[in-house]
């Protein structure tokens, strides 16, 4: 699969047929409530309700048929904390190849046992990035598998870029699009897509506070690395890489920070008032409206939620959940 120097418009629409009828088209939600309490218009696209509860099904199953018969035939690998793993799995699924997922040893319940549901094979390692890439290189040179990266991989990027394209198609009057960032896959792919389509949309990536390479990175020009991230939004906790640290640079406009109480609050906002579960690195955006981001107010916002797998016995507002 070649890959181009950039991210494109025309990789993001030809990702969108290359993935229709394979994903959801997620629905966009309204709260008078929650505009009172910001004083904006909100639009929120439910990538919680997405196949596999994530938005990261458009960029693998985008990935796993972009791949040619001869590189698709030993199946494919990545490393992932959660959402991607289940959404390779699930694509490779679809295709018929095999799904080899490295996953740290401290991920969520829910979100191994929805890899397992989609019949990928998991191998466990340590919680670092390290030795994540190392267990994946073993994988990869063991089976011959096709290494498809959770977001540092331009199919992947265009195909989150989709859920961009279909927000402003829905919501055309938006004036700003907020997501969360991790590894900037999705945030590179909706700026790309948005400024195409819109070229005066603002684009605002959101990430924790404890987990702010990409706010370092963009305040200083350049790349800087993932540290210790320390956040209930595990999410995003991976770092940005410079193909997507690249697209941020271009075409972003400003990263909030957002403390993990914010997060913590909004996410039980968002379940309380639009009465549906979103996860903590889904609620991160809303966190960053919520908490008075500066610029917005009074304009049509899109919030990308962009998850809902978490485990439900280990809330963070819950006695079990709360000392994690």
């Amino acid at each position: 699969m070649t890959q181009t120097a950039s991210l494109t418009w025309p990789l993001i629409q030809q990702a969108r047929a290359r993935i229709e009828g394979r994903v959801s088209i997620t629905p966009v939600l309204t709260s008078a409530t929650l505009d009172e309490l910001s004083g904006l218009k909100l639009h929120f696209k439910c990538e919680t309700f997405q196949k596999c509860g994530a938005f990261k099904a458009r960029g693998a199953t985008n990935a796993v048929f972009a791949l040619s018969d001869q590189e698709a035939r030993h199946g494919v690998a990545t490393h992932s904390s959660g959402n991607h793993a289940a959404a390779l799995a699930r694509a490779a699924r679809l295709r018929g190849i095999p799904a080899y997922i490295v996953m740290p040893d401290n991920t969520p319940k829910a979100k191994r046992d929805s890899v397992s549901r989609y019949g990928g094979q998991i191998t466990y390692c340590a919680a670092t990035l390290a030795a994540r890439e190392a267990t994946a290189r073993e994988i990869v040179a063991a089976t011959g598998a096709a290494f498809i990266h959770p977001y540092d991989n331009l199919m992947v990027m265009a195909g989150q870029g989709t859920a961009a394209a279909e927000l402003l198609e829905q919501v055309p009057q938006l004036e700003a699009i907020v997501c969360p960032v991790g590894g900037g896959g999705l945030l590179s792919g909706t700026a790309v897509a948005a400024k195409a389509i819109k070229a005066a949309i603002r684009i605002i990536g959101a990430e924790p506070a404890g987990a702010d390479d990409a706010a370092r990175s963009f305040e200083s020009g350049q790349l800087q690395g993932a540290a210790h991230p320390e956040t209930i939004a595990d999410g995003l906790r991976g770092a940005l890489a410079a193909r997507t640290f690249a697209e941020i640079q271009a075409h972003v406009d400003a990263i909030a920070r957002v403390s993990e109480e914010s997060i913590v609050q909004g996410m039980r906002r968002l379940w309380e008032v639009l009465k549906i579960v979103v996860e903590p690195s889904g609620a991160v955006p809303y966190a960053a409206v919520q908490s008075g981001y500066a610029g917005l107010e009074g304009r049509h916002v899109g919030i990308v939620l962009t998850g809902a797998n978490l485990d439900l016995d280990q809330l963070p507002w819950s006695p079990r959940g709360a000392g994690r």
